[in-house]
Formats: C-alpha cells, structure tokens, sequence
C-alpha cells in the first residue's frame, strides 16, 4: 500500500512516552484520530506486538552523495523502515561534506527519495578537516539544528572551544564522537586481554574517557549543548553521568552493536565487526546496559556504516571501520536484555527530542499527533543476513546471530510503509 490511506492498527499493546495501554490507533490524512472517527480503514494487524512512535536514529551515514557503491538515500530509506526507524539523521561525512547550506539543501533533496525522514548533520569544520569553523550561522539558518565532524572528532580543544561558543547562541547541538588520537590512532581493537591474544594493535579506553572530560569541562565553561556520539567505555559513562546531574547541558548515545557485542567476538578476526570506537569488554557492555536502562544514556543509535565488500575482505588491520545496522538496532537492543520500555525511550521520543522534533508528550500516539509508528513482535526471533538485507551494505556484524524482536509495520506521515516485515511502499 504505497498511498496514504485510513488505516487501524488493531489489537496491540501501545507503548509510548505517556505509558502503556492495550488499544487500537487509528490514522487518517498523517495524523492519528479517534479509531471511530473511520469507517473502512485497513487494518495492520498487531496482535502480540508492541504498537510505538516511529523510531529515530541520531546517527546514520547514507553514503550519497559521494559514496553511492556502498549505499543511497533510496536503499538507506528501505533499511531505515524494515528496521522501524521512521526518522534518520545523516551525518555529514558525504562528499562534498555537508559544511554549506547548498549542501544542506542538495542532501534534502536526495533524501526526499526516502521511503524515511531524512534529517541533515551539518559539519563543525569546513570539509571536516578540523582546521577551520564552517559557516555555522548559514548552517543554523538553512534549518541544521545538529552539527559534528563525525568519524574521531574535533580534536584541537582551541577549536572546540570556538565551536560550542558559536553554536550556543544559534540553538545548534554540538555532536562530538571523543577519541584522543594520540592514544589511539595506532590501534585496530579495544587494548585489553584479547588484543593481545589476536596480536592487534589496540586503541585504551582511556583515549575515550580523556576527550570525555575535556570536553564536559569545554560544554560547562561555555554552556553549550554538547551530544556524545557512540560512546564506548563504563568510565566514558560515568563521566557523562556525573556532569548531567551536575547540571552541565550534556547528553549522550551508544550504539546498538556496543551493548551485544565484546573484544572477544573478534576471536575469529572477523572485519565486518571491526568498528569504532572498537567493541570492548564485556564490563563495558554490561555498564552500558545499564546505562540505557537507568537513563544515563539518551538515544541507541545504529551507527549505520554501509561498506562494499572489498572494502571488509582485507586484512584485520587493513579493513575499514563500521556495520550495517539499520535494520537491526531494534533487535539488538532487545536481544541486548534491554526492556521495551527503555528501548524505545532511547530508540524513540528521547532522540527526537534531542533533534528538536518534538518533546516526549507531543512524540505520542495520541489524537492529533503525526503518525509515524512502529509495530513490533518483542519475542519473535529472527537470523541475521547480510544477503537478504535491504541496506547496499555487505557488511554486517551479525551475521548468523538469532535476535529477539521484529518489526512487523512502519508507518511514516500516516503512509503504510512496511507490513508483515515487507516494504510495500
């Protein structure tokens, strides 16, 4: 069903920022009505599932422009619906960078081709080079509400500095992925025991935690809005905790594949699980879990990194960083132990709210809110393979691991997108 249409979703448990309930909801025209207001609707059957507001990844890398061999706005579009996300921000690692308002608006209108909402990451510096401040006041006024360099982040504290003191009075949210290079440029894994079992250079955890505290001190003494991407490390955590209830304005995100996933899973020096920040120990997993669960963590995102195989089928530390993971951000979280009530704080009106697309009541699925849902099996379990993805991407770092939870439906704007776990659209 690719138009627009009445339609009811019928028979599930609706979980959103309001609570829990058992209730049907019905859309007509994109946005969610009183179910009798409608009198042959389509019904999306959601018996067993859990009904929620659309999903929404704060950390996406689309590939076009520059990149299309390893994904586009139109495959990216298809992952980001199977996998329940109805709203994806893409990062500004595209080529040209995103570091004007032209390309601002080029990446738009690429992205209209999206079955998703496609949101655009503008770059701190002028073609990410770390160098010199882009146009932020032109990136704020083309309507950027969130800007980073993505890949190790800003690493000149001058220019950080500058950075936040810019985009303070602009409104604009500064992301930052913290990795000191110095520590850790030579390393291919997590330094710990198994690094040193596989013979891999490894990259400390303190390389993390040492631009986490630099960069709290930067956000307090500027008071800027400052947004940790894909953070790794318990003590990273700790850290971002404590200046939160300290007042400083500072948020924070994991990855899905950092709350599965250990340096041990690098046993069989498999490429496609080599990411960054790298996978860590299993105390690391375990404390960003419960990190998630106690709110200290913001948003699960899916650090979505498409690569063409030849880009994986390399040496250890040859191959590039990064999986696929917009499909199963989902699943990897519940599968993860993550409750469903947490999840989809992190994976739902949590991020939206940080983007500035609405805070938690206005993100519900109440009368009169834009429908953008997601309706999901928790129990149902599904393989994980590359090969009968959606996404370009070939590189998957669950490949042949059974997760926990399905998406069954994806509507966006009140447009049936996915049903029964297939594109319709």
């Amino acid at each position: 069903m690719s138009e627009s249409t009445d339609l009811l979703v019928r028979g599930g448990t609706v979980v959103d920022s309001v609570g829990t309930s058992m209730r049907d909801v019905a859309v007509r025209n994109g946005v969610i009505v009183e179910p009798d207001a409608l009198s042959e609707p389509h019904v999306v059957d959601a018996t067993g599932c859990i009904v929620s507001t659309g999903l929404v990844d704060m950390h996406a890398h689309l590939g076009e422009p520059g990149d299309e061999a390893a994904e586009t706005m139109r495959s990216a579009g298809h992952a980001a619906v199977l996998g329940g996300f109805t709203t994806v921000l893409a990062m500004p690692d595209t080529h040209p960078a995103v570091d004007s308002a032209a390309v601002v608006d080029h990446v738009r209108s690429i992205g209209s081709s999206a079955l998703c909402h496609v949101e655009v990451a503008g770059a701190i510096t002028l073609q990410r080079s770390g160098k010199h401040l882009a146009p932020l006041g032109e990136l704020a006024a083309a309507g950027v509400r969130y800007v980073t360099d993505a890949g190790f982040g800003l690493q000149n504290p001058l220019l950080m500095r500058r950075a936040l003191e810019y985009c303070r009075p602009l409104g604009l949210t500064v992301g930052q992925p913290a990795d000191l290079r110095a520590l850790s440029a030579h390393g291919h894994m997590h330094e710990g025991e198994w690094s040193s079992r596989l013979g891999l250079g490894g990259a400390p955890a303190e390389a993390e935690e040492i631009m986490v505290m630099r960069d709290v001190s930067l956000a307090r003494l500027t008071g800027a809005t400052l947004h940790f991407q894909t953070l790794s490390s318990a003590g990273s955590l700790a850290i971002v905790g404590a200046a939160a209830r300290a007042g400083v304005e500072v948020s924070a995100e994991v990855a899905a594949h950092h709350l599965l996933l250990t340096d041990s899973d690098l046993v069989s020096y498999d490429t496609n699980r080599k990411v960054w920040p790298p996978l860590r120990s299993s105390a690391d997993v375990a404390a960003a879990q419960t990190a998630v669960e106690s709110g200290v963590i913001d948003a699960i995102v899916s650090d979505h990194t498409p690569h063409t195989t030849d880009r994986k089928e390399r040496a250890f530390d040859e191959a590039e960083h990064g999986t696929v993971g917009l499909e199963t951000a989902l699943a990897v979280a519940l599968t993860a132990g993550i409750s469903v009530s947490s999840a989809l704080r992190a994976l739902s009106w949590r991020p939206a709210e940080l983007l500035g697309l609405g805070d938690p009541t206005t993100r519900s699925l109440s009368a009169g809110a834009t429908a953008d849902i997601v309706v999901f099996d928790p129990d149902l379990a599904i393989t994980s393979k590359a090969s009968e993805m959606a996404t370009l991407g070939t590189n998957s770092a669950y490949e042949g691991i059974e997760l926990t939870g399905a998406v069954r439906a994806t509507i966006v704007a009140g447009r049936l997108v996915v049903e029964e776990g297939k594109v319709v659209a």
